[in-house]
């Protein structure tokens, strides 16, 4: 079509991510103002014209949750309302993806719900990142790209980590498998698995079983969700108890909630490296973190979408 035109617009949710993504398309993030009224209500100005442009919206939906998404469904309005051709929206961590199901009586399925209202804010597409459950893409009745995180963790750990002969990659329960298998593919890798249940009152995780052989090796923990660090404190004490080496852990979106950062540094655990899908500058500069970027990656696929081309191609999906 003659004269599409690509724009990027970005909420309050993660700036850096959205600066890293403009500056590797080369495209500027279109001026808006995103802002809240004295009450508390949110805000939407958009300075420029998007009429007839196809935009993508950076908006994790990360903490704090509520406020971060409803900012992403006023853009997305907005967006409507100004004649934007196509809107896209780019959710790299979606939040409520943990409320997928109903696991006990009288829940909502709040991940559904939450797709529901994206839907009918008006957005046509949605890309995001390693979500907690493969099904929520069903959630959906517009296009969902779902990238993964193990091509990433397993690169980084080639350069990163050095020898990893005597290493086994780890899934901290069994609901994580799947995903930490392919890292282990990827690297060639053995797999072990933690059996675990939560007490009674959701608090705390209890570690009841290592399936596969972690003595003597060095224990790389994959997971996609780090939050009050609690399970990979204990996973870490479990996998040393057992006979390993050493303990470090890959996650792909760091929410870091309540003293997880204070939880972490007391744990056994050598590392912790999470993607920039969320980002907090207490986290960075605690010691124990690091940071992979995926701006470059989310880039991309936005100019492949905008293209009208395979995004498998580059990130398989699962």
């Amino acid at each position: 079509m003659i004269g599409r035109k690509l724009k990027l617009l970005a909420g309050n949710a993660n700036p850096p991510l959205a600066e890293e993504i403009s500056a590797a398309l080369g495209i500027p993030l279109c001026d808006a103002a995103v802002d809240r009224f004295s009450d508390g209500e949110v805000r939407i100005r958009i300075r420029e014209t998007v009429r007839g442009a196809d935009v993508f919206v950076i908006q994790p939906t990360s903490p704090p949750v509520n406020d971060n998404l409803m900012e992403l469904l006023l853009i997305i309005d907005a967006l409507r309302r100004a004649s934007a051709r196509k809107v896209i929206a780019v959710v790299p961590y979606y939040g409520y993806a943990r409320q997928d199901r109903k696991h006990t009586g009288r829940v909502p399925i709040s991940a559904r719900l939450v797709a529901n209202l994206i839907e009918v804010a008006g957005a046509d597409r949605v890309l995001t990142m390693d979500l907690h459950a493969g099904q929520i893409q069903g959630f959906f009745n517009i296009p969902v790209d779902n990238l993964r995180s193990d091509w990433i963790f397993a690169e980084h750990a080639k350069i990163e980590l050095g020898d990893l002969a005597e290493a086994v990659i780890v899934s901290p329960d069994a609901g994580g498998a799947v995903r930490a298998r392919m890292v282990a593919e990827r690297l060639e890798l053995p797999l072990a698995i933690l059996e675990k249940r939560r007490t009674r009152d959701g608090s705390d995780v209890e570690v009841m079983n290592v399936i596969g052989e972690v003595d003597g090796k060095r224990a790389i923990l994959v997971d996609d969700i780090l939050s009050s660090g609690k399970t990979l404190r204990k996973a870490a004490e479990t996998l040393l108890d057992r006979g390993a080496g050493e303990v470090l852990a890959y996650c792909t979106h760091g929410i870091f909630s309540g003293d997880a950062l204070e939880t972490l540094a007391r744990s056994p655990l050598k590392r912790v490296v999470v993607t920039n899908t969320i980002f907090q500058e207490e986290a960075k500069k605690s010691g124990i973190v690091d940071y992979i970027s995926v701006g470059e990656h989310l880039a991309k696929t936005i100019h492949r979408i905008f293209e009208y081309k395979s995004v498998s191609h580059l990130f398989p999906h699962y």
